[in-house]
């Protein structure tokens, strides 16, 4: 059984199944793929005894082990799911690491939204655009004033308060 699990889990780079057998296929998987790394007769004649898979032995050596090569261990992950309907067993998706192409577009999304940090932007920022909205808003104000100066520029506002007062 792990033998099978372990080929379609290298086959496919993605596997749901209960979270029991998700463990124990992590402790028999990861020494494999550690071997996929030096691709020698003997890796894939040792690997070849654990998957009894030709087709897998090839995916394991030639696509995978690029994958992994600069990866020190860990190579697979376990994302629980919740339980199952039937029998109430904890259920989970196990997948080879690098594999997960939305995971990792997310992680360099986030790698360049660290380096442009809101703390940082708001506290240089955050003194600035209030500096610069105060003379901001009176400048479009003193333009208005300007065009409505002429009109009055006839007749002072302190010059009709005087003249009335006379």
């Amino acid at each position: 059984m792990m033998a099978n699990m372990a080929s379609s889990l290298i086959l496919h780079k993605r596997i749901e199944t209960t979270l029991a057998k998700a463990k124990e296929l992590r402790k028999y998987v990861e020494p494999l793929l550690t071997r996929s790394k030096d691709d020698s007769t003997h890796n894939r004649r040792v690997v070849f005894s654990y998957l009894n898979d030709k087709e897998t032995v090839k995916e394991l050596f030639s696509v995978v082990s690029d994958k992994v090569a600069n990866r020190p261990g860990g190579y697979t992950r376990i994302i629980k799911l919740g339980t199952r309907q039937g029998d109430a067993a904890e259920m989970c998706m196990m997948e080879l690491v690098d594999f997960n192409e939305t995971l990792l577009q997310a992680e360099t999304e986030k790698a360049t939204k660290t380096r442009r940090s809101r703390r940082g932007g708001k506290k240089a920022e955050g003194n600035a655009p209030v500096a610069e909205a105060a003379p901001a808003a009176p400048a479009p104000a003193a333009p208005a004033a300007e065009e409505a100066a002429p009109a009055d520029d006839v007749k002072p506002v302190s010059d009709e308060t005087e003249e009335t007062e006379k």
